[in-house]
């Protein structure tokens, strides 16, 4: 049955600014859950869980899929408690894009990490996702939002039903091009359309959904990487996690790789524009290029 508790911010009230619509999406969450605690929803999805909903298709492509599992999936799974540690701090461009959002908007945090992104903004309501089950279980301490184990090929979402979509660092794990492609045009089929009045880039006034995504720059020369143009854009990430023995008191330390493509100038533009989207404003950030993108019609 469909929960119709209206949800509730930090403070214990409720927001103005909640939509008929934002009732719909919450409902429709509800009706998907099968583990809650205090309103904050962890689903895990499969494809087969997702029915008749529409989403991204899942890539033909085994030997990638196979690929990521060993070199970003497991890798996450084993680091998440030590990544987490050190992810707390909000980018600027993407706290910029939160808090200019109305209140009462409802949207994505695809590949959520530890929900970091989640307290920018009390006033909208986001579902994140993770492909980490260990990730989404630290992401989901922040109520009120909804946090799901998905793929983000395989995003268990209505479409052109959202007005917003972050996926920070997320495209750049994807290891082919159609891959990350497809990632990029699952997070746009989720948004809402845009009016025929603001298809025109150079009119968008933050009309219909929109999606800011991140990914790692390969022009890196100014930072400790030092990559640049001309180098090998499939890299190998190392991830140091050091723990101390309980018993001697030693420090120990283990090494994973994680496995990242990284975009050159321009290449995330071209692959906003082949997912079907259009790029309404981009740039880069501290070794990071982003755009924020609408969806064609």
């Amino acid at each position: 049955m469909m929960s119709k508790q209206t949800p509730r911010l930090r403070n214990g009230k409720s927001h103005s600014g909640w939509t008929p619509r934002f009732q719909f999406v919450y409902q429709y969450l509800c009706s998907l859950s099968t583990a809650r605690k205090q309103d904050c929803t962890v689903r895990i999805y499969t494809h087969q869980d997702c029915g008749n909903v529409t989403m991204g298709t899942t890539s033909p492509d085994r030997g990638s899929q196979e690929y990521e599992e060993q070199h970003v999936h497991n890798v996450y799974e084993q680091i998440a408690s030590h990544f987490s540690s050190t992810r707390y701090k909000p980018w600027p461009i993407v706290q910029r894009f939160l808090q200019e959002l109305p209140p009462g908007s409802v949207g994505l945090d695809v590949g959520c990490g530890n929900g970091k992104y989640l307290i920018v903004n009390p006033n909208v309501f986001i579902v994140a996702s993770d492909r980490s089950v260990n990730l989404v279980k630290i992401a989901s301490q922040h109520c009120p939002h909804a946090s799901v184990v998905a793929d983000n090929l395989s995003l268990p979402h209505p479409s052109s039903s959202f007005d917003f979509a972050i996926s920070i660092a997320v495209v750049h794990h994807l290891s082919s091009h159609p891959r990350r492609v497809q990632a990029i045009a699952a997070v746009l089929e989720t948004l809402q359309t845009p009016p025929e009045t603001e298809q025109n880039p150079s009119n968008f006034k933050g009309v219909g959904g929109k999606a800011l995504i991140y990914v790692w720059a390969l022009e890196q020369k100014a930072s400790r990487r030092g990559w640049d143009e001309g180098d090998e854009q499939d890299v190998m990430v190392p991830w140091v996690m050091k723990t101390k023995s309980t018993q001697l008191g030693n420090e120990n330390s283990e090494t994973f790789h994680r496995y990242y493509h990284l975009y050159r100038q321009g290449e995330l533009e071209h692959d906003v524009a082949e997912a079907g989207g259009r790029v309404v404003e981009s740039g880069y950030e501290k070794d990071n290029w982003w755009a924020i993108a609408v969806r064609n019609k």
